[in-house]
Order: structure tokens, then C-alpha cells, then sequence
């Protein structure tokens, strides 16, 4: 009894606090599709990309820009680098709250070939002065640059050769109007349906060289959330499980060793998720409650509970948005096996 439980406190901590190495970070790059055969889902948006393209390619210009908006972890990067590959032209990435001032703008932007990408993540974070400045750059491939100071002060143009930027974000609502008008394409990414994750979790498995049968592809699947990302995190911790137990083959039970370690349920909720949900349960009576309100009764930042916890629980079902707030779903309560209100209350 005691060996085995010093064998599961051993393998607790391995999935819990793994080694960050470099090799293991390229690892987790690796596992990224490369071309679009390896990029399961999101059909409409790669038919639409791939008109695009092949009308750029054909008339030899640079691509329209393009903005790619949804929730993290669905591969907007991924298909960035795609693009960039099947243009063969070069993907500079950064981000938005990486380029601080015009005179780090500029500095990418002159430096960019033509027919490159500038991939810009989280690209409403962009500060104003950063954002009007890339105005001209997308619209007319020039950027103004200002030389001096008070009366002495004057304006350079700087022509920059054709280029186009993909821009993504998670909060398509909270970029400016002129900067949403200056792309010629707009695209949604949504969540993964869980035979396209099997997809996913097969192309990576094999890359890790551990096997799934696909019963066990689907469970992993289903508690994935319909997002790649996390999908691709579970699999490396279950590749963790699976080599302390020194098996190959990923099976039922270190599947659900791994799930039970990670407090991960068969809907794919993790703790903070059901904490949410029993918060709103017990505290709030069901609701309605407030973001703000949540995110202080929970000790989280209101951007994760808006942005990280509530998109899945929605797109579940298990909790609802109204004027007045947040509400728990009937079928909330029976996931969390809370008894339901009685239907006075409920009107209440």
C-alpha cells in the first residue's frame, strides 16, 4: 500500500510540474499542423483562405490582410504559418502589447520583404498611437514617421513594399472601427467538434509515439473542450502517465488516472469550471449574477472568467447570459449534482 501510493505521488508530480525545457517547448511547437491536409476543422474558414490565396497567387499580389478572431488555443497561429508556407513567403509574429511604441512599428515593418506576413496576436491590445500609425501601412504600404520636435518638427513617408498582416484575436469587439474596416478579410474560428480533435490527437500521438485506441481518442476528445491546444496539453500529460507506468499504449485506466490527477470531468471541466458553477449554484441561488461579482467571490481576474471559463460553459450549455447576469442551467445542476430549485424560486 505504501509502495503504491509513494508510485501515484510520483507521477502527480511529474504531470503536474513537468521539466520546461526548450527541447519541450519545440516538442509542443512540432505537434502544430504544417500544411492543410495536418489542419483538421475549421472547413469554411480554410475554403475561404484558400479562394484568397489562390486569387493572390494568380495575380502575384500580396495577400488581403486578414483577421482571424475566436476563442485561444484554435489554431490561428497555426494557420498563419500555413499560409505563410503556401505563399512561400516569410511569418514575422508578435503581439500586441509586445509593440509598445511607433518607432518599434516601424522598425518591424521596414524590415518585412515583399509578400511577407506580420502575424499580430491579441492584436486589440494595440495601443492607439501604435494603431493609427499602422493605418496608412495596411492601407496605403507607407508609414509616416515623424522627425523632430515642436515648431521644427516634420513628417517622412516611408514607402514599405506590398505586405500583409494577419491579425487574431479572442475580443473582435474591441477593435476600432478603422482598424476592423482596413481588413479585406474576416474570418471566425469556432470550436472543434470532438471527431476533429480525434484527427488532431492521432497526427500527435503518432509524433509522441504513443498509441490510442479509438475509444480512448474519443475520450480524450470529448474532454478537450473543442480546443486543439488543450487537447494537445492533455495528451503530453498522458504521455507522462503513460511512460512512469512504462506502457506504450495508452489505455482506459491511464486515462483515467490522468483525468483524476488532472480533476478533469467527463465534460471536459476542470476545477475552476466547477467552482464557477457552484459558485452561481450555492451563493447566487442560480442566478442571475454579475462577471464582476463572480470574479470576486472566485479570486479571478474578470477577463479569465469572461474569456477562459464562460465561452465553453456556454457553448455547453451549462450556464446562460441575460440582461441581468449569469444563470445555471438545468443541466448544470445535474452535472454538478445539486438538487434543483423548486419552481417558485425559480421565478424568483
Amino acid at each position: 500500500m505504501k509502495k503504491n501510493s509513494l508510485h501515484s505521488a510520483h507521477i502527480e508530480e511529474t504531470v503536474f510540474n513537468p521539466v520546461e525545457t526548450v527541447e519541450e517547448e519545440r516538442l509542443f511547437t512540432s505537434l502544430r499542423a504544417s500544411d492543410w491536409k495536418e489542419f483538421a476543422g475549421q472547413e469554411q474558414v480554410k475554403k475561404s483562405l484558400r479562394v484568397t490565396i489562390d486569387a493572390a497567387k494568380k495575380r502575384k499580389e500580396a495577400l488581403e490582410h486578414i483577421l482571424l478572431y475566436g476563442p485561444p488555443g484554435l489554431g490561428k497561429t497555426t494557420m498563419a504559418h500555413i499560409i505563410g508556407k503556401e505563399l512561400g513567403v516569410n511569418v514575422r509574429v508578435t503581439s500586441g502589447p509586445a509593440i509598445e511604441r511607433s518607432g518599434d512599428l516601424a522598425a518591424i515593418l521596414t524590415n518585412l520583404q515583399p509578400h511577407d506576413i506580420l502575424f499580430i496576436d491579441e492584436i486589440h491590445r494595440l495601443n492607439k498611437i501604435v494603431e493609427e500609425t499602422l493605418y496608412p501601412a495596411m492601407e496605403d504600404f507607407a508609414l509616416d514617421i515623424v522627425l523632430g520636435k515642436g515648431p521644427s518638427a516634420r513628417t517622412v513617408r516611408l514607402d514599405l513594399p506590398p505586405f500583409t498582416i494577419i491579425g487574431a484575436t479572442t475580443r473582435a469587439g474591441l477593435l476600432s472601427s478603422p482598424m476592423r474596416d482596413r481588413f479585406g478579410v474576416i474570418l471566425r474560428m469556432a470550436f472543434y467538434e470532438p471527431k476533429e480533435l480525434e484527427q488532431i490527437i492521432d497526427h500527435a500521438s503518432k509524433k509522441l509515439n504513443i498509441h490510442l485506441e479509438p475509444k480512448e481518442k474519443h475520450m480524450l476528445a470529448v474532454r478537450s473542450r473543442g480546443t486543439p491546444r488543450i487537447a494537445l496539453r492533455l495528451l503530453k500529460r498522458i504521455r507522462d502517465v503513460a511512460d512512469i507506468e512504462n506502457a506504450t499504449t495508452v489505455t482506459e485506466e491511464i486515462l483515467a488516472t490522468a483525468f483524476s490527477m488532472l480533476a478533469i470531468d467527463p465534460l471536459g471541466l476542470d476545477e475552476g469550471d466547477r467552482r464557477y458553477l457552484i459558485s452561481i449554484i450555492e451563493k447566487y441561488s442560480g442566478g442571475p449574477v454579475g462577471a464582476e461579482t463572480l470574479a470576486a467571490a472566485l479570486s479571478e481576474d474578470i477577463d479569465t472568467i469572461e474569456e477562459v471559463i464562460e465561452p465553453y460553459l456556454l457553448q455547453t450549455g451549462l450556464i446562460k447570459r441575460t440582461p441581468r447576469g449569469r444563470m445555471a442551467t438545468e443541466k448544470a445542476y445535474l452535472h454538478v449534482e445539486k438538487p434543483l430549485p423548486k419552481k417558485q424560486e425559480q421565478l424568483l
